[in-house]
């Protein structure tokens, strides 16, 4: 789930594992987990800030602190903006495996390689894909450092979701072995409560939950359910889909807000065809890039373009 932990049979790292990445592993296999050292502190905001207001609608299991709640100010100059677009994974550690043994990472890459072509198309002139190279542990730390490195305004983790080991189920798919399973659908979006500026973080959440609900998408809701033992997370917005995954490095470690998003479940058969679409692609996108321009200009949701 985020150049961090998602293994073909394992987990994505957003719903999953804490830091490694998606690579495959053998069924069955404990996830390791990353320790990571305390967030640097973040950046000063811009001048003259416009205010976005956070509305919690149904707390996980751990509560946010008042603080939390408070408006968010930010500004944003669209052509100045710079939005990160980070491809979960890399060729060589490729996340999840789908029911039709296609690797997570060529779903991240098309998905977030259309992300910023609308964006781009939108004004956003900044936007920067971010393609990580080498293996599952030294990419995290790459991606966070790239991140760093261009004083990025905001942090997006493109990936593609799974589910554990003890969920799957056989089956063959042009004649190759393969797994799958159809029982949990939907996308997810994750922030950390360690992200040096989870406000604002949260408040960019919200917004993508938001715009993925308007596009008539649904969430994926199997992380609150006890079923899900040490995998279940915090639920901090039951409308929007929003949760709480405090541990993975590219949320806690950049210096900016950042966001996760798990577009869809590739180990369910059925979603899997429509995340190969280029029209689920444009659905996800015109999404993201809604919540990107709403972020920016909290007006644009009500006039429309200014």
């Amino acid at each position: 789930m985020a150049a961090l932990v998602l293994l073909p049979m394992e987990v994505s790292e957003a719903g999953w594992l804490s830091d490694v990445s998606k690579s495959p592993s053998k069924p069955g296999k404990s996830p390791k987990r990353v320790a990571s050292p305390k967030p640097a502190t973040s950046a000063k905001s811009a001048a003259k800030p416009k205010r976005h207001t956070v509305k919690l609608a149904a707390l996980g299991p751990v509560a946010l602190s008042p603080s939390a709640l408070k408006p968010v100010a930010t500004k944003c100059d669209p052509q100045k903006f710079r939005i990160v677009l980070d491809v979960g994974h890399t060729a060589d550690s490729e996340g999840a495996i789908s029911a039709r043994n296609v690797a997570e990472f060529l779903f991240n890459l098309r998905l977030a390689r259309r992300i910023e072509e609308k964006l781009k198309a939108e004004g956003f002139a900044a936007t920067r894909l971010l393609v990580t190279e080498g293996k599952a542990r030294p990419s995290l730390v790459r991606r966070v450092d790239a991140a760093n490195k261009l004083q990025a305004d905001l942090f997006l983790s493109i990936h593609h979701d799974s589910v554990p080991n003890s969920f799957l189920e056989n089956w063959e798919f042009e004649g190759k072995k393969s797994h799958f399973s159809d029982r949990f659908s939907g996308y997810s979006v994750f922030v950390s409560r360690d992200n040096p500026d989870f406000k604002t973080s949260l408040s960019f959440a919200e917004l993508v939950g938001k715009e993925m609900k308007a596009e008539g998408l649904q969430y994926a809701q199997q992380y609150t359910q006890p079923i899900m033992g040490r995998y279940q997370h915090p639920l901090l917005n039951r409308e929007t889909g929003v949760y709480s995954y405090d541990q993975l490095i590219v949320l806690r470690k950049t210096r900016m807000p950042a966001v996760l998003l798990e577009a869809g479940s590739i180990i369910n058969r059925d979603e899997e065809l429509k995340m190969e679409s280029p029209e689920r692609r444009d659905i996800i996108s015109s999404g993201v890039t809604a919540a990107v321009k709403e972020f920016c200009d909290p007006r644009w949701a009500i006039l429309g373009p200014l």
